[in-house]
């Protein structure tokens, strides 16, 4: 088979290589791709000038897909989903794993998805939505005076209604704070559209859970939801959940404390009302759903839907897949999710990123990376990598940073401890100029907001 994947970090790099693992997989183009997947086994990178998300980056997809008469095309990151470009590929005849428009609406409108939530029962925080900033101000005004004589007043969660890469969440822990944001949002559009309409939601305490999961739901057939082993995503840039959110420091899987009480009540009040509410409203659904959960005392409540992969939980998930990935993507497509054999390896994936000092503020790029090969490959380690490109245009020479977070070690274990030991010392046969990373990945006690 021929197949496409279109992204170029280090969830793309994952999938790339997941995918050219399977003796079906004739060759995987990446589009644009990166450093990594330049010299992935049977890969190739397809120069992309045009954003996917656009419609002349869409109609050169589409053409290459065509010509190189592509099997079927994984999308890898939100923009190009929210914009169509499934739709554009089913238009065509082409087989492509992702949601459409309408079904990639339930991460590319937060206020849609709240909806979608409340209509399905499905269990998440109390919540308002607010399309003025008046109206938005007015009820933080009266959130924070509602619990101004608690010493543990709980914090204004305010979310960016729409796309806004990683920092449309806002957690205020007072009325001052709550007010900045929503002014930045919605009267200075720093995200541009995606804060012009908020949510303003409860505050929860627990600890974070990431669960993906596959998806086949057909309108008019009985749809299905196969979720993946569960993982914890760090965000927070430095040790102890402290500094900045980023797009993520790093993640774990599976999650030690991710009882089997907790899965089944993730099953029961998230999992099955998602799919009741996706056949009901005849979604077309054919891709990958993330399930960002926070967790207290063994029960799930749904902090949001990300209609893709996570970054970096994918990471550390694919190593530990059992199953082959291709065959996985053509089961969602033709329906027959249900009866796929999903198997995983009894093990566990710690998979930290490195970054440029500076991230997630400015920092420099162009800095040369130098990898111990020899190193990696003793231990074990796969290096995933995300914000690197080749030296040169369509080169395949020295590695170069190209963005803030750069790559993600990935190492597994027999347990948890030992994976972690394995991927820090991955990340000492790695060296960049201003190299930072967290310490704390995968140690019992780490914890980021929430």
């Amino acid at each position: 088979m021929k197949i496409l994947v279109i992204g170029s970090g280090g969830r793309e790099h994952a999938l790339v290589w997941k995918l050219a693992q399977s003796d079906t997989a004739k060759k995987v183009w990446a589009a644009p791709g990166n450093g990594g997947t330049a010299t992935e086994d049977k890969t190739e990178n397809f120069p992309l000038d045009a954003d996917p998300a656009s419609e002349a980056g869409q109609k050169i997809l589409l053409e290459f897909a065509q010509k190189e008469k592509i099997d079927f095309t994984v999308v890898g990151p939100e923009v190009p989903l929210a914009a169509g470009i499934v739709d554009t590929f089913r238009a065509a005849g082409l087989a492509i794993v992702g949601p459409d428009k309408k079904a990639a609406g339930l991460e590319a409108s937060k206020v849609y998805a709240k909806e979608f939530m409340a209509r399905y029962g499905v269990k998440t925080a109390n919540s308002k939505s607010f399309t003025d900033a008046p109206s938005a101000m007015a009820h933080a005004e009266e959130h924070f005076a509602k619990n101004q004589n608690d010493a543990a007043a709980p914090p204004l969660v305010i979310k960016a209604d729409g796309l806004a890469a990683g920092k449309g969440v806002v957690i205020a822990a007072s009325l001052d704070e709550a007010k900045e944001c929503l002014a930045s949002f919605m009267k200075e559009t720093s995200l541009g559209d995606a804060g012009k309409s908020v949510v303003l939601e409860e505050f929860l305490e627990g600890r974070e859970v990431s669960v993906l999961a596959a998806v086949s739901v057909s309108p008019g057939k009985r749809g299905a939801i196969r979720p993946f082993i569960a993982a914890r995503d760090h965000k927070s840039r430095f040790e102890g959940g402290k500094g900045p959110n980023t797009g993520g420091m790093g993640a774990i899987a599976p999650v030690p404390d991710f009882t089997l009480s907790a899965q089944k009540d993730f099953e029961t009040s998230i999992l099955l009302p998602t799919l009741k509410g996706m056949e009901a409203e005849n979604l077309d659904y054919r891709g990958f759903l993330f399930f960002g959960l926070m967790v207290k005392d063994d029960r799930c409540t749904l902090l949001e839907y990300n209609a893709r992969l996570g970054d970096p939980e994918t990471q550390a998930i694919l190593p530990l897949m059992d199953s082959d990935f291709p065959g996985l993507c053509l089961s969602i497509l033709d329906g027959t999710l249900d009866s796929f054999a999903l198997k995983w390896k009894k093990e566990f994936a710690c998979a930290p990123v490195a970054v440029v000092q500076g991230y997630p503020d400015s920092y420099p790029k162009g800095e040369p990376i130098t990898l111990n090969s020899e190193g990696l490959e003793r231990i074990g380690a796969k290096l995933f990598i995300a914000g690197a490109q080749r030296e040169g245009k369509g080169s395949l020479g020295a590695l170069c940073t190209s963005g803030g977070r750069v790559l993600a070690a990935c190492a597994l274990g027999a347990d948890g401890e030992e994976a972690r030991a394995k991927a820090y010392e991955a990340l000492g046969f790695v060296n960049f100029e201003g190299m930072d990373y967290r310490k704390d990945i995968g140690k019992e006690g780490a914890k980021d907001h929430g």
